[in-house]
C-alpha cells in the first residue's frame, strides 16, 4: 500500500478494481479545507482516461509490472506471436492489446509488453515506424506548393494519406497513434 505522496507519472494503482496508471498528478493546499492530488488515470486495458481525485494520505494499492522486450514475429488469427529478446520464447498477444498501432506494425520491429505476474496488461509499439510505400499514384516535380495528399498503401496493407509528391518504393516515418503521414526517410 502507499499513499498520494508516493505518486509519480507511470505509477500503476489498482482502482475501482481495473489498472490504471498515473498520466499526470498536481497536489492541491486550497486556503480552506484540506489538501488533495488531482489527478488523470489511464485505464491499461481499455485505454480510457479519466480524472479523479483523491484526498491527501489516502491509501492507494499499487501494483508491480513488469516491463519486457519482445520482437513482434507474425500474425496467428486474432493473435499476434511475439518473441522474448532474451530467452527466445514465443508467446501468443490478443490482438486487441495493440490498439489500432497493429495496423503499422511490421515483422521485427520491438515492443515492450507489460506483465502482472503472468497476465499481460497491455502492449506498448513504437511512437513512430518507418514503412515503405507499396502503391500509390505516381508524384511530380512541383507537387509540394498546395498541400494536397493521395493514399498510399504501405507494406502491412494500411493505406495513409501522403503529400503528392510521394512516390512508390519511398520510406516513410508514421506515427502509430494517429496515423499520419510524418517525414520521407533516406533509405
Amino acid at each position: 500500500m502507499a499513499d498520494t505522496s508516493d505518486f509519480r507519472n507511470g505509477l500503476i494503482i489498482k482502482f475501482k478494481n481495473d489498472l490504471y496508471s498515473i498520466v499526470e498528478f498536481q497536489h492541491v493546499k486550497p486556503g480552506k479545507g484540506g489538501a488533495f492530488v488531482r489527478s488523470t488515470l489511464k485505464n491499461l486495458k481499455t485505454g480510457k482516461v479519466l480524472d479523479n481525485t483523491f484526498r491527501a494520505g489516502e491509501k492507494v494499492e499499487t501494483v508491480r509490472v513488469e516491463r519486457k522486450m519482445y520482437q513482434y514475429l507474425y500474425r496467428d488469427g486474432s493473435f499476434l506471436v511475439c518473441m522474448d529478446n532474451e530467452t527466445y520464447e514465443q508467446i501468443n498477444v490478443q490482438g486487441e492489446l495493440f490498439g489500432d498501432g497493429v495496423n503499422y506494425l511490421r515483422e521485427g520491429v520491438d515492443v515492450d509488453i507489460l506483465f502482472n505476474g503472468s497476465e499481460i496488461i497491455s502492449v506498448e509499439i513504437p511512437t513512430f515506424i518507418n514503412l515503405k510505400v507499396v502503391e500509390t499514384e505516381p508524384g511530380f516535380k512541383g507537387d509540394t506548393a498546395t498541400g494536397a495528399v493521395k493514399p498510399a498503401k504501405m507494406e502491412t496493407g494500411v493505406t495513409i494519406n501522403v503529400p503528392l509528391f510521394i512516390n512508390a518504393d519511398d520510406l516513410l516515418k508514421v506515427d502509430t497513434r494517429t496515423g499520419e503521414y510524418c517525414e520521407r526517410v533516406k533509405s
